[in-house]
C-alpha cells in the first residue's frame, strides 16, 4: 500500500509541475520560439492575405505560416495558451496566423496588434511581457520580436493566458 501512496503522490506531483509550467507566459513562449526555430529561419517573401488585407506573407523555413494555424493550435493543445503570429506591415503588426477568436467565433487574422505598452516595446525590436487585452480579453502575455537572419524586424510572435 505505501509503493501505491507513493506512486499517487510522485504522479500527482508530476501533473501539479506540469500544470505550473503550463500556466507560465514565458515557458509558453519559450515552447513557441523552440517550435518555430526548428521549423527554419524567419523571412518574408511574397504577400499573401490575411483576412480581408493583403500582407507580407511570413515564413519559417519552407513553411509559410500566413493561415497556417499549426503551430499556433499546438501551443493551445500543449498549454491552453492563446497564441498569434503577426507579420510587419508598414508600422503595424498584422495577425496572420492565430488561435485567438473574434467575438463571432472566427480566428482573428487580418486584425493589427493594438498600440499599447506591447507594441511601444516590439517596433523598436524589444520583447514585452504584461498584461494585455487582446480583442477584449485580459491576458498574461509574452510576445517577441521575428527577426530575419539579417536582424531585420518582420514580425512578432505571442501567448497569452486567460486571467
Amino acid at each position: 500500500m505505501t509503493h501505491l501512496l507513493r506512486t499517487l503522490a510522485a504522479g500527482l506531483l508530476l501533473a501539479a509541475t506540469g500544470l505550473a509550467l503550463a500556466y507560465d507566459p514565458q515557458a509558453t513562449m519559450a515552447d513557441l520560439s523552440a517550435r518555430l526555430a526548428k521549423i527554419g529561419p524567419a523571412k518574408i517573401e511574397g504577400t499573401d492575405k490575411a483576412g480581408e488585407k493583403t500582407v507580407p506573407a511570413l515564413y519559417f523555413g519552407e513553411r509559410k505560416v500566413n493561415n497556417n494555424y499549426d503551430v499556433v493550435d499546438a501551443i493551445r493543445k500543449a498549454h491552453g495558451a492563446t497564441a498569434t503570429l503577426f507579420v510587419k506591415d508598414g508600422d503595424e503588426f498584422v495577425r496572420v496566423s492565430t488561435n485567438v477568436l473574434t467575438p463571432e467565433g472566427k480566428r482573428g487574422v487580418g486584425t493589427p496588434l493594438a498600440r499599447n505598452k506591447a507594441y511601444e516595446s516590439l517596433i523598436k525590436g524589444n520583447p514585452y511581457c504584461g498584461t494585455v487585452d487582446v480583442l477584449g480579453t485580459t491576458y498574461d502575455a509574452c510576445y517577441s520580436p521575428i527577426k530575419e537572419a539579417s536582424g531585420k524586424l518582420v514580425g512578432v510572435s505571442y501567448i497569452g493566458h486567460k486571467k
